[in-house]
């Protein structure tokens, strides 16, 4: 663990999931060894330690949801489950001595701008610091969204979110209520199904599933990538360059996603045969416009005698009664929510103060705005990993945080360039511009013309999530630092006092 007493550092990075630890082996692969990673749990891991629910997996191939610069040739799967994905980031951990460098239980309070100095005030539950640059990698699937439910506070059971699992609380013979049909509650249904007395699922809006091409990846499989590197580079290529050439459909052509709809339908034909459930679950948008979700299993849990399947949101407790949005009744033991998280309003927003004294949140009311996803007008030598419009629909996140991560590095490298204490702030004027073309390209995509409100849009309609381009275009934009896009701000001059002169002697 970094030394207590060290309270001024070049780097403060925020968070330990795959954004904050890919932060800190950029940081010191570039030589730079002056840094911490604030954690506000006990362990690394972010969303992979967080989230530990029945059937917890990733939607997104092994060898394509790892660092390429930490491949990992023992991938059990096709598509790894949780503990599979926290153990690899514990390695990755220890194979890039990141350990001195994190401070852990030290949640970050507030972050403060200092004009005079130039540096960053970082308040932490562990106590304050200094930090030149910071570098905010808290992630957009951090903190839990619970709707606001008349009555909930007086329900008798259980209550928890598929992010705070708890896995003490044994479901087994309870009458369970899943809220919300995302990517956790289509892993949980299958995976508690088969041990509790009733299922009852709150569907607010049905999902679009296609099969899960999963399987154990084979002994021969791992030696050959363990022996012989190119294939399991080759693997990956293979991965990452289908997803390419599936980016034009979702932005340029949704039309074009028909057949993928069908192949959707007929998944769903297969498990469920009752054609007043099939219907219920039957989405009324284009695919692709919410998350496409991955499972063999989904389907066939909900075709069960004891899974009811209510076509509606829920909208009041009673007691230990749950009341949808369509007037239907259903007693429950437990309530989980997986209504998702805090995306487009995401709290470490709320505590980051700028240059002008306002927060972050507070200049993202009408909508968070960025400049290449990194940083904001307003708020110097501070970067977001993982920041507004660097979603993806269809590959993986690891592209996007590694391309943030050679940004962090020029960023850096910039710095070092022009020397002595220094700050680069982006020009509101490069944001406004990045982000009118953003949202321009951004008309024509699935997300916003597929017809369905989902958690991409905030609260104004606007699309501040998700990328409407291929990786390897992300890359390319983000692969320098283009110093007309900042000011570059020095300290204050201070002003020079002229010396007292000392009185004349009085002639004697």
């Amino acid at each position: 663990m970094a030394e207590r007493e060290h309270k001024h550092v070049r780097v403060a990075v925020i968070g330990s999931g795959f954004g904050g630890l890919g932060a800190a082996v950029r940081l010191r692969r570039q030589g730079i060894t002056d840094f911490v990673v604030l954690e506000r749990a006990d362990s690394v891991g972010g969303t992979w330690r967080d989230n530990s629910y029945p059937g917890c997996a990733c939607d997104v191939p092994s060898h394509l949801y790892s660092f390429s610069f930490a491949p990992n040739p023992q991938w059990p799967r096709n598509f790894s489950g949780q503990p599979h994905i926290r153990a690899y980031l514990e390695r990755v951990t220890d194979t890039f001595g990141l350990r001195p460098h994190l401070r852990f239980n030290s949640e970050v309070h507030s972050l403060r701008w200092n004009g005079e100095e130039l540096h960053w005030e970082v308040e932490t539950a562990s106590g304050p610091l200094t930090a030149d640059v910071v570098v905010s990698a808290t992630g957009p699937l951090s903190d839990p969204k619970v709707p606001d439910i008349p009555g909930l506070d007086s329900f008798p059971g259980k209550v928890s979110h598929s992010a705070r699992w708890d896995h003490d609380y044994d479901l087994r013979g309870k009458r369970v209520a899943m809220i919300g049909t995302g990517a956790s509650a289509i892993q949980i249904v299958p995976a508690i199904q088969p041990d509790v007395e009733r299922l009852t699922l709150f569907q607010r809006t049905p999902p679009w599933v296609l099969p899960r091409a999963d399987r154990k990846i084979s002994a021969a499989e791992k030696w050959l990538h363990t022996k012989l590197p190119v294939t399991r580079a080759a693997r990956r290529g293979l991965l990452w360059g289908i997803r390419e050439l599936q980016v034009s459909a979702f932005t340029k052509r949704p039309n074009e996603l028909g057949p993928i709809e069908y192949l959707a339908k007929n998944h769903m034909k297969k498990a469920v045969k009752d054609p007043a459930l099939r219907a219920a679950l039957t989405p009324d948008y284009r695919i692709g416009c919410k998350r496409i979700l991955l499972s063999n299993t989904y389907y066939p849990a909900l075709a069960q005698p004891n899974v009811d399947v209510v076509a509606a949101g829920l909208k009041e407790v009673r007691g230990s009664t749950l009341v949808g949005s369509d007037g239907s009744e259903a007693e429950a033991d437990a309530i989980v929510f997986g209504t998702g998280f805090h995306v487009t309003d995401m709290p470490i927003a709320q505590r980051v103060t700028g240059a002008d004294g306002t927060t972050l949140a507070e200049e993202w009311k009408d909508g968070m705005e960025s400049l290449r996803g990194a940083t904001a007008a307003g708020f110097p030598n501070f970067l977001t990993i993982i920041g507004p419009n660097t979603g993806l629909g269809n590959s993986s996140m690891i592209l996007m945080i590694e391309a943030q991560l050679n940004y962090l590095g020029d960023f850096m490298r910039q710095l070092d360039i022009l020397g002595g204490k220094i700050a680069l702030s982006a020009r509101p004027s490069a944001v406004k511009e990045w982000n009118r073309k953003l949202q321009q390209r951004m008309e024509r995509t699935v997300w916003n013309t597929g017809g369905c409100d989902s958690w991409y849009l905030d609260a104004n309609g606007r699309n501040t999530t998700v990328w409407p381009g291929t990786t390897s275009e992300f890359k390319k934009v983000t692969r320098q630092v283009d110093l007309a896009e900042y000011e570059v701000l020095r300290p204050p001059r201070k002003p020079v006092t002229a010396p007292v002169a000392a009185p004349a002697e009085v002639a004697a």
